[in-house]
């Protein structure tokens, strides 16, 4: 008996990680940590995007266990376009702050060939910066969270309803509830790796030539921006 429980919340810790790398949690999460300069900002990301998925799926388990209550299809296709959208507009976002802030760098160095008597970013002999690094970290953390919290009630998180069923049913409720906690510290786990990496070449950029970190950026924005307009008409077709 021992042994069958241990392997169940095996399989939702190894299921769990295997869930924070699917396309739709990756193309959201490296578009919030394009905005970070370290590598510890970018396991902030994860570690929040995963605390917000836990979070939705243990509120959905206990639906599920205490009232028999699963989330109907039509909602969660609702909420899988919601997953689509908030993609698009992370992209969008992104790109906007690019260009918002390549705009204001061609005034600024504009200004500075002319007379010199007045800038809109100070009278300082540095060179333009040509890439957005964000105010306050970027995304705000409470964001980052609500972020997890969508992803966690959407996507996959269905099929982990339905085995945190079948467990229930051979096993108990308290089980049920420790198979999702297990999963959600194997999503987090996840996340928290894979957002690490991702940041690694984001953290490195910043200490080289302004225009790769931007590049970088431009290619994670319209990355975000592409994938969600396919998940989208995946969803709507």
């Amino acid at each position: 008996m021992q042994d069958s429980i241990s392997l169940t919340l095996g399989f939702g810790f190894a299921l769990g990680l295997k869930h924070a790398f699917e396309a739709d949690h990756l193309a959201a999460v490296s578009t919030i940590v394009s905005e970070r300069r370290s590598v510890l900002g970018a396991a902030r990301v994860g570690a929040l995007w995963g605390l917000g998925h836990t979070t939705s799926l243990l509120f959905a388990g206990l639906l599920v266990i205490v009232l028999g209550f699963a989330i109907p299809k039509p909602v969660a296709d609702a909420l899988e376009l919601g997953i689509a959208v908030m993609i698009l507009t992370l992209g969008v976002r992104l790109l906007y702050l690019l260009l918002r802030n390549s705009a204001r760098v061609h005034v600024h160095a504009h200004l500075h060939e002319g007379r010199g008597t007045f800038s809109i970013m100070g009278n300082d002999a540095h060179p333009p910066v040509q890439t957005y690094k964000g105010s306050h970290g970027g995304l705000s953390r409470r964001r980052t969270f609500l972020v997890g919290v969508l992803h966690g009630l959407a996507g996959s998180a269905a099929l982990t309803l339905l085995v945190l069923t079948e467990v229930i049913r051979n096993g108990s409720p308290v089980l049920g509830l420790s198979y999702l906690l297990i999963f959600g510290i194997g999503s987090t786990s996840g996340m928290l790796i894979m957002s690490s990496l991702i940041g690694i070449p984001f953290a490195l950029s910043s200490r080289w030539p302004n225009r790769l970190s931007g590049v970088l950026q431009f290619s994670a924005a319209t990355s975000s921006v592409l994938f969600g307009f396919y998940y989208g008409w995946q969803i709507i077709s």
